[in-house]
């Protein structure tokens, strides 16, 4: 049987959404216990969120597409503090917020850079 593949899933920012996804799920998992309800369950919630939103404006019109993708920088934002909380409280290494930023700083260009091109085509 065949994979079959929709067009939001072609998009290069929702495919590394959806690779920051698998990292904030497998550095959660050095969280503690406790967290479970608090800092871990946003920083997922964050994180899945910006690929969600990603994938419910690619559809719509270009105005509602870079509305959800403001929604989506909104998620990049929540994933910054969260890894912040987690390197103060040193549930995570100076190394891997590093890291994670960075994908995270990838991220937000990639969804500005869209949402600019969709403002200019609307515009146009």
């Amino acid at each position: 049987m065949e994979d079959v593949t929709f067009k939001f899933e072609e998009l290069t920012v929702y495919k590394k959404a959806i690779e920051f996804i698998n990292d904030a799920y497998n550095v959660s998992k050095t969280f503690p216990k406790s967290e479970i309800y608090g800092l871990t369950s946003q920083f997922l919630r964050a994180s899945n969120s910006i690929a969600l939103n990603i994938t419910e404006g690619s559809g719509d019109t270009n105005l509602q597409f870079s509305r959800f993708l403001k929604i989506a920088l909104g998620s990049v934002k929540e994933c910054v503090v969260c890894l912040t909380i987690a390197k103060n409280q040193q549930y995570i290494t100076l190394e891997k917020n590093s890291e994670l930023r960075i994908k995270l700083v990838e991220l937000s260009k990639m969804i500005t850079g869209l949402k600019k091109y969709l403002n200019q085509k609307t515009n146009s």
